[in-house]
């Protein structure tokens, strides 16, 4: 079927007394009446949409967080009674770990210079004196100084944590 075209210039009747006579392509018809812009393919949208969920849930930063478990303080007991520095540091219970201005770490009065060494001697510390019933230190009192790093605090709250401290202070002290 040839369909013909005239010229909006000239209101002509019939098409065999037209000048200008343009022969444009046939015109198809889809029978099932959707058109050209009903076929747009979804499926390689959906399939980059898939990839960037799969991307950002792989690169994604899932930080654990330690924490210690610190009981709420019970309204019926007594405060507990006050202590000295100096009756802690006799109490056999403690082992005192100090944290200089410049982060050294003293584990009862011998200096730890890694975090291996710190859990080493932690773990000397928790163990029982041979020859001896008495069980080892249970308690970890933490002297920091206030120029020290908070890193070097949680680190060595953390080595205490690992070897198995039940009771753990922490105080900040400018002398030692």
């Amino acid at each position: 079927m040839t369909m013909f075209q005239h010229d909006d210039t000239a209101d002509i009747a019939d098409p065999a007394d037209m000048d200008v006579v343009k022969e444009i392509a046939p015109v198809t018809f889809r029978s099932d009446g959707a058109s050209d812009r009903d076929d747009l393919d979804m499926t390689p949208m959906v399939d980059i949409t898939f990839l960037l969920l799969i991307f950002f849930m792989v690169t994604a930063a899932f930080s654990l967080q330690k924490s210690l478990e610190v009981p709420a303080p019970d309204q019926k007991e007594e405060s507990a009674k006050l202590q000295t520095l100096e009756e802690l540091e006799e109490d056999d219970d403690y082992v005192i770990v100090r944290i200089e201005s410049d982060n050294t770490i003293w584990v009862n009065d011998s200096e730890a210079p890694s975090p291996e060494e710190l859990l080493k001697k932690l773990r000397e510390a928790r163990e029982p004196l041979p020859g001896t019933d008495s069980v080892g230190a249970s308690s970890l009192l933490v002297l920091a100084d206030g120029d020290c790093r908070h890193e070097t605090v949680v680190m060595v709250l953390d080595a205490g944590n690992a070897v198995g401290m039940e009771n753990v202070r922490l105080a900040t002290a400018d002398d030692f």
